[in-house]
């Protein structure tokens, strides 16, 4: 068995304690249930012992003194919340995790409160159990010089264009070959890569010295299906309420839990106003960001005065492919994760990162849905309640 992966709460992406506090402010009583997805064809059930090891391991981490305070100077962090935090624990008890004629079938069940912090570290405990038994040659240094190498043609890409508006974003931490790699990443990242910005990763951000980057996750708009007053107005409350609790921060929202048509017709003026940008993470970067502009402009807004991040399956081809149709036209920040922190060919194997999710099935014992802008990402167990939803946003596909 592996030493302990996962050594800090921190080690989780920014939005997941964005969207916790949240949870603990307006949900503290709301249940979800929320169910492992393997995208590819890899069978990972022969992992299941390994990976509820890791898991136990997690029930003894604690928010140390040093980063409660580290916390504690975010000002969008509220005393109540961190002081709840500060006693708060990993339950296992709340996972089920099981080798199903090889496949990995793992559940989360329990308050949301609760289930929302296992998705991350559980990602990345699963990714780096499984790369280091496939590819246990290769680590910090390998990965290093993959990235030079990367840099370098990046830089020859480059030459002619300004590249004063692209952001570069770490984005690797569920998927990372491990987090000594992903460190040395962002490490490198942030000394010798001018427009590298920052990480999602608090952890990483806590130690380097950065400014975590995140908002909220698709999680956020599953569970309004649930919790708003009714399907229809879902997703207006949840931009709502995450106004309520960020009204002067974090204001990026993600357009396709139920496809960029049917969030745009809910992001009116007054949501378009008071939010900074969007996120596209599913179908075409460069249809999604036209529609993002001219809805902009439809609505009397300056299009250069807010920010587009682009998060889907990057590599530095296609984020400079997205710069180059967009740059000048609107603020642009580009979330890349395996690409950096779990792309590292060898003579041995090529490793890329594993296409695994986490994502809600139920909340409050009903069924909720992503359908997203590429159909092969649509996750529920209950086609019922996605035809309604489709009914209801009226979605084609």
């Amino acid at each position: 068995m592996l030493p302990a992966i996962i050594t800090s709460i921190l080690d989780t992406d920014a939005y997941k304690l964005h969207m916790q506090q949240a949870v603990f402010h307006h949900y503290p009583d709301a249940t979800v249930v929320a169910q492992f997805r393997c995208r590819s064809d890899d069978l990972l059930g022969q992992y299941a012992d390994q990976i509820a090891h890791q898991v136990k391991l997690m029930e003894s981490l604690t928010l140390t003194d040093d980063e409660f305070a580290y916390l504690s100077g975010i000002t969008f962090f509220k005393s109540d919340y961190l002081n709840w935090l500060k006693n708060w624990r990993f339950n296992s008890q709340l996972l089920t995790i099981k080798n199903e004629d090889g496949l990995l079938v793992i559940q989360i069940e329990g308050k949301w409160v609760d289930v929302i912090l296992w998705e991350v570290p559980l990602l990345a405990v699963i990714s780096e159990i499984v790369h280091k038994d496939r590819s246990p040659n290769i680590g910090v240094e390998q990965a290093l010089a993959r990235l030079k190498d990367k840099l370098a043609r990046f830089d020859e890409q480059t030459n002619d264009l300004d590249m004063s508006g692209f952001n570069l974003l770490d984005f690797g931490t569920r998927r990372r070959y491990s987090f000594a790699v992903q460190e040395a990443v962002v490490s490198y990242l942030q000394n010798h890569f001018r427009n590298f910005h920052s990480t999602s990763n608090y952890l990483l951000a806590y130690r380097l010295g950065l400014t975590p980057v995140g908002t909220q996750a698709h999680e956020w708009f599953q569970a309004h299906q649930r919790l708003s007053p009714n399907l229809h107005d879902c997703q207006k409350t949840a931009l709502q309420v995450w106004l309520d609790e960020y009204p002067d921060d974090l204001g990026v929202a993600l357009t396709d839990c139920i496809t960029m048509d049917a969030f745009l017709r809910d992001f009116d003026y007054y949501f378009a106003s008071h939010y900074q940008g969007l996120r596209h993470d599913s179908g075409d970067p460069i249809e999604w960001g036209e529609k993002a502009i001219s809805h902009y402009q439809q609505l009397g807004i300056d299009p250069k005065t807010k920010l587009l991040v682009f998060s889907d399956s990057l590599n530095f081809d296609k984020a400079l492919k997205i710069y180059r149709h967009f740059n000048h036209r609107v603020k642009l920040s580009f979330g890349i994760g395996g690409f950096l922190a779990c792309d590292i060919p060898s003579t041995e194997v090529n490793t890329k990162s594993l296409n695994i999710v986490l994502k809600l099935t139920e909340c409050n014992n009903q069924a909720v849905a992503k359908l997203s802008d590429s159909p092969g990402k649509t996750i529920s167990q209950d086609l019922a309640f996605i035809d309604e939803l489709k009914r209801t946003f009226k979605v084609n596909h």
